[in-house]
């Protein structure tokens, strides 16, 4: 699974989060939101190693209650799972060598 590009206006439970099997990443943000597009770039350079971990693009805010329940407060907020439990997080990361690195904590 290569990475998303779209962010999905759909809405998961977190059991179906918690049911993901291996590793996943989960992208709260927004398309129009600055911080998430200029992270984009990065997210491509670290995920060009990684493409068969799957990648879940969610869109976040207001009326969106999973982005609640995971306690995102900026965006872009990367949760890496590993079986459906969150390892690492990253908030607004500001280079591909901290995502890349929270990536080998759940491959």
């Amino acid at each position: 699974m290569a990475m998303s590009i779209i962010y999905a206006n759909i809405e998961l439970s977190r059991a179906e989060i918690e049911a993901l099997p291996g590793p996943a990443v989960i992208e709260f943000g927004a398309s129009w939101c600055g911080h998430c597009q200029a992270a984009q770039p990065l997210l491509a350079a670290a995920f060009a190693a990684y493409p068969l971990i799957p990648h879940i693009k969610i869109e976040d805010g207001k009326g969106r209650p999973l982005g609640r329940i995971f306690r995102v407060k900026l965006w872009p907020t990367l949760i890496f799972l590993n079986n459906g439990k969150e390892v690492v997080r990253l908030v607004r990361p500001m280079n591909s060598t901290v995502i890349t690195e929270a990536f080998a904590q759940i491959e």
